[in-house]
C-alpha cells in the first residue's frame, strides 16, 4: 500500500517512540488527532537547546541570550513561511490553538456589545465554542450555530443565512477533529468578505495534515497547535492580518509585551511582542521551528498523499465489520475514523484494544454537540498520522475482533 513518493519504513525509523511494545505486543498508535509523536530531529533540537543555549531572549547582552534569541526568533520566521504569512509582525506564539482562540476573543470582545453576534458550526471543538459563550455570558454577545448533515457536513447555505448586520465573527474549525470533515474554509471566507465580516480558522486538526496558505485563503486569523504537528507541547500559535492586530486591544500584560513602563505611561512594544506577555515558550519554538524542518523536508504534499492512502485503507477495513458504523461520512475528510460498534461502550472498546497494543481516543473528543447530534454518547476515534502504515490498521482491526469475541 505505500506511496512510491513516501518510504514510510524510513519515517518511522525517525520516531524512537512508536520502536516499542505495550502490553506484550507491538505499539500501534493511532491518537494522533489528540497529540502527534516527535521525530529524533524535533527530540534533539530541544535538547541541544537545553545543553547548549538556553538563556532569556531579546534583551540579554551576552552570548547565550543573543543564541537563544535568533534560535527563537528563527522560528518565528520559519512558522511565517510554513504558512506563507506576508510578516512575522503576523505571527503571535500562545500556549495553544485554545489560547490562540480566546486571545482574540479576550480582545475583540472588548470592542463588541450586547447584540453582536458570532457565527459558528455544530462540529466545532470545545475550545472553539466556550470563549464565544463566556463573551454571552459577559456581554451578551449572540453566538449563532451552523448546522451539519448525517455525513457529518457542513450546510453551508444554511451557514450563509445566518450572516446579519451585526455579525461580528466567522470563526470555523478548517477540520473538525471529531469526524475528520474538511470544511470548505476559502469558500467560506470567501462568502464573509461579502458581508465584510472577519474569519478566524481553527486550525489545530489540518496544520499537520495538508499544506496551509493564509494569505491564499484570505482568513483574518488562523490558530494552530504545535503538539498536533510533531512538535512540543506548550506552544502554538495564531497568525493574525497585521491591520487587525495593530488595531486590537490587549490580551495580557506584563513584561516583553511593553518597551517602557512608569506609574504615569506604558509605551508597549511593536507587533507582534505586544501580544506576548512574561517569558515566552522558547524550547518549545526552538522544538516546533525543527518539526517544520522536517515536515517541509518529507513535503507536506507528500504527506496529504500519503495519509489519503492510510484513510481509504482503514474506512474500508473497519466498514468490512459487521455491526460497526462510521460516525462521519463527509467525501472530504483528514486522516480521521471515528465508530461506534453495536452496544459496546466506547471506552470499553479503547479498553481492550490498548491491551492489544493498539492506542485510541474514546469519548466525545471536545466536541460535545456533534456527539448530541449523533445521538451517541461518544466514538471510539483512531487517527492517522504520515508516520502510521498499514501494519497499524491490521493490528486494529484484529484487535477490533478480539474486543467483538470478548462482548459477544
Amino acid at each position: 500500500m505505500p506511496s512510491s513518493n513516501f518510504n514510510i519504513d524510513a519515517v518511522r525509523a525517525d520516531f524512537p517512540i512508536l520502536h516499542q511494545q505495550v502490553n506484550g505486543h507491538r505499539l500501534a498508535f493511532l491518537d494522533n488527532a489528540a497529540s502527534s509523536q516527535r521525530p529524533e530531529s524535533v527530540i534533539e533540537a530541544v535538547s541541544n537547546y537545553y545543553r547548549k543555549d538556553h538563556a532569556n531572549v531579546h534583551r540579554g547582552v551576552h552570548t547565550l541570550s543573543h543564541r537563544a534569541t535568533d534560535a527563537y526568533e528563527g522560528a518565528r520566521e520559519k512558522i511565517r513561511a510554513f504558512i506563507n504569512a506576508s510578516s512575522i509582525k503576523e505571527i503571535v506564539f500562545t500556549s495553544g490553538t485554545t489560547e490562540a482562540i480566546n486571545l482574540v476573543a479576550h480582545s475583540l470582545g472588548q470592542t463588541w456589545q450586547a447584540g453582536d453576534e458570532v457565527i459558528l458550526s455544530r462540529m466545532e471543538h470545545h475550545s472553539n465554542i466556550i470563549p464565544w459563550k463566556l463573551l454571552a455570558e459577559r456581554i451578551g454577545i449572540v453566538v449563532k450555530v451552523a448546522p451539519i448533515n448525517e455525513h457529518g457536513e457542513l450546510l453551508v447555505d444554511e451557514l450563509a443565512q445566518l450572516f446579519s448586520a451585526k455579525t461580528k465573527l466567522l470563526s470555523i474549525a478548517h477540520v473538525s477533529n471529531a469526524l475528520g470533515t474538511v470544511n470548505p474554509v476559502a469558500e467560506l471566507v470567501a462568502l464573509a468578505k461579502q458581508h465584510n465580516v472577519p474569519v478566524l480558522i481553527d486550525g489545530a486538526q489540518a496544520i499537520p495534515h495538508t499544506k496551509v496558505d493564509v494569505q491564499a485563503l484570505d482568513c483574518d486569523f488562523y490558530a494552530f497547535s504545535g503538539h498536533k504537528m510533531c512538535g512540543p507541547t506548550g506552544i502554538g500559535v495564531l497568525y493574525a492580518r497585521e491591520s487587525l492586530l495593530e488595531n486590537m486591544p490587549l490580551f495580557m500584560g506584563g513584561g516583553e509585551m511593553v518597551i517602557a513602563v512608569s506609574f504615569e505611561k506604558t509605551i508597549y512594544n511593536d507587533l507582534p511582542y505586544r501580544f506576548e506577555a512574561g517569558t515566552p515558550p522558547i524550547a518549545q519554538a526552538v522544538g516546533l521551528g525543527a518539526a517544520i524542518d522536517y515536515l517541509d523536508a518529507l513535503g507536506m504534499d507528500n504527506i496529504a498523499a500519503y495519509e489519503h492512502e492510510l484513510l481509504e485503507h482503514a474506512t474500508a477495513a473497519l466498514s468490512a465489520i459487521d455491526g460497526l458504523r462510521i460516525i462521519g461520512t463527509a467525501p472530504g475528510k483528514a486522516a480521521v475514523v471515528s465508530f461506534v460498534f453495536d452496544d459496546i461502550h466506547p471506552h470499553d472498546l479503547g479498553t481492550v484494544l490498548d491491551h492489544q497494543g493498539v492506542a485510541i481516543r474514546t469519548g466525545h473528543h471536545c466536541a460535545n454537540p456533534v456527539m448530541d447530534f449523533f445521538g451517541v454518547p461518544g466514538t471510539a476515534r483512531a487517527s492517522l498520522a504520515f508516520y502510521n502504515n498499514a501494519e497499524d490498521i491490521e493490528q486494529l482491526v484484529k484487535a477490533l475482533h478480539v474486543a467483538i469475541g470478548m462482548f459477544r
